[in-house]
């Protein structure tokens, strides 16, 4: 068997050690220390936002952005059934109600029609999430929260280095939320953020994620909160994700056009990148023709030692979310059935792609 290919690889060549190094030899391991205020500072300009608090996962972010925007039970969040299932728990632990939207062919991102569809008097926010690394479109969401009055929530975990008409994902929206998850664009190990510009919402999220604990007063709460802090250790290794982050999403962007060279012509349809708007290739995922060959296809790669992941099954199949009467969504389930991730880490080599290009198509019966 040819050499294995993992689905992802973080790739940590850059100052790293050096900064985790820094916070041992200083004991400044916990959530103070230096690289935590120069992370968040980073991080913010980087995404073109005023405020950034680093938390230790992206989900929790997602649960602050509840919290702060007063979302509770009784509310309605509007969200895409097609995303992955942190986006949708939090809506639950604040114990108000996700509504699913259908998604879109061609970039694969909630339809803001069907969204606007969905919307009734008891729609507090509409949580757009960008997948894969390809943008919603931010224009009608932002057109339609401003018409009905709504918070529009950014879940921007999948989307580092994606943006629409020159602007960073993230700043549409009253907040933003990310993930630095092992396989994210840059890592922290495990990770997240919450972003706004505004500064309300910010210090009440700092709160939140500090214990409620009082501004002036020390160990005195004033409100229930949650231990939410990201280390300095993990904000170390954040900020040396960040100072290449160019660097990554430009290995990133030339492994996508070696596989979108390698299925042009073919059954095969690559993730496109929409007009507009700057795709950051989180993962490099493809549709096959048909559903039944999804798992033929994956089974192919395995047996030559290729690691792949199905698209993400729709939120509303699974039991807990699995309703009595249900919308079909047929545009997310389509995708969901016939989609696959392929090896995407910034490390892979143009060789390993055309690998995986040429057993996908053959597995299709494109060779």
């Amino acid at each position: 068997m040819a050499d294995r290919i993992p689905v992802y690889e973080p790739d940590l060549s850059g100052r790293e050690k050096e900064y985790v190094n820094e916070c041992l030899d200083s004991s400044w391991i916990s959530s103070k220390g230096r690289f935590v205020d120069e992370f968040q500072s980073a991080f913010a300009s980087y995404v073109g936002m005023d405020h950034c608090l680093a938390v230790c996962n992206g989900t929790i972010a997602v649960h602050l952005a509840m919290l702060a925007l007063d979302i509770g039970p009784g509310d309605e969040v509007i969200v895409p059934t097609l995303t992955y299932i942190a986006s949708v728990n939090p809506i639950r632990y604040v114990g108000a109600t996700p509504v699913f939207a259908d998604s879109l062919y061609g970039s694969w991102q909630m339809d803001p029609d069907d969204v606007e569809r969905r919307i009734t008097s008891k729609t507090k926010a509409i949580m757009v999430v960008h997948l894969y690394g390809q943008a919603c479109d931010m224009g009608r969401f932002s057109e339609i929260a401003q018409k009905h009055g709504v918070f529009l929530v950014e879940d921007c975990a999948e989307a580092i280095g994606t943006k629409v008409d020159g602007r960073h994902v993230g700043t549409s929206g009253d907040v933003a939320t990310f993930s630095f998850y092992g396989n994210k664009t840059i890592t922290t190990g495990e990770g997240g953020a919450f972003l706004t510009n505004d500064a309300a919402l910010k210090d009440k999220a700092r709160r939140l994620k500090g214990q409620g604990l009082a501004d002036n007063r020390e160990y005195w709460h004033d409100l229930i909160g949650y231990n939410y802090r990201m280390t300095n250790v993990c904000c170390a290794i954040g900020l040396a994700q960040l100072e290449r982050v160019d660097e990554l999403l430009a290995k990133k962007r030339r492994i996508a056009d070696r596989y979108r060279a390698g299925f042009k012509g073919s059954s095969v349809e690559f993730h496109a990148e929409s007009v507009g708007t700057v795709h950051s290739y989180w993962m490099c995922t493809v549709l096959v023709p048909q559903s039944d060959l999804r798992d033929v296809v994956r089974e192919k790669l395995a047996d030559d030692g290729i690691e792949t992941r199905p698209i993400f099954y729709p939120i509303h199949t699974m039991p807990m979310y699995c309703e009595a009467v249900q919308d079909e969504y047929p545009v997310a389930v389509d995708i969901a059935a016939r989609g696959i991730n392929l090896p995407s880490g910034p490390g892979l080599s143009l060789d390993d792609i055309d690998r995986v290009c040429g057993i996908v198509k053959d597995a299709c019966g494109d060779e």
